[in-house]
């Protein structure tokens, strides 16, 4: 059985889905879809960091390093 992750959301953001799905409040959306595609950009930040540091080969280690200065937006004259 595969262990499924666990994803942690601050709690404005809990409280704002709250507010959108429970009470229908809309005028929240902008807020929920701000904070959620924050959160993915991490999430997809942190698999790359982690494929950097864990992939079999030297390639797959080149790949990610460099899809995760790019996510980073760290200029290319400062990467080594």
């Amino acid at each position: 059985m595969e262990r499924k992750s666990q994803v942690q959301i601050p709690k404005d953001l809990l409280l704002a889905l709250f507010q959108y799905h429970l009470a229908r409040n809309e005028k929240y959306l902008p807020e929920i879809e701000k904070a959620l595609m924050e959160k993915l950009d991490s999430m997809v930040k942190r698999q790359l960091y982690t494929t950097f540091k864990t992939a079999p080969t030297e390639e797959e280690r080149e790949k990610a390093r460099q899809e995760y200065l790019n996510k980073c937006g760290m200029h290319e004259n400062f990467r080594w």
